[in-house]
C-alpha cells in the first residue's frame, strides 16, 4: 500500500508543477477565469492526493494576483 506521507520525487514534483502551470497559463490566456477551468486546475492540484505550497504560489501568482490587479478576470457566468 502507498504511503502517502513520504515526499514524492523531485522530478514527479517538477513534472506536476509544469503540467499545471501549463493548464493555468492556458486557461488565462484570454484575460479570464472560468469556473470549469479553476475546477480542471484544482483537480490537477489534488491529482497527487497533496497540495503542496509550490502549487498554491502558482495559483496565487498567475491567478489571484493578475485579478487583484485587474489583468485578469472571473467569469463565472
Amino acid at each position: 500500500m502507498e504511503n502517502r506521507h513520504e515526499p514524492v520525487s523531485a522530478p514527479e514534483d517538477a513534472k506536476h508543477l509544469e503540467k499545471l502551470r501549463s493548464v493555468i497559463e492556458r486557461a488565462i490566456a484570454d484575460g479570464k477565469v472560468t469556473a470549469q477551468e479553476m475546477q480542471a486546475i484544482k483537480t490537477i492540484i489534488w491529482s497527487n492526493g497533496k497540495v503542496s505550497p509550490e502549487e498554491l504560489d502558482l495559483v496565487r501568482e498567475l491567478i489571484h494576483e493578475k485579478v487583484a490587479s485587474g489583468e485578469l478576470v472571473y467569469d463565472w457566468l
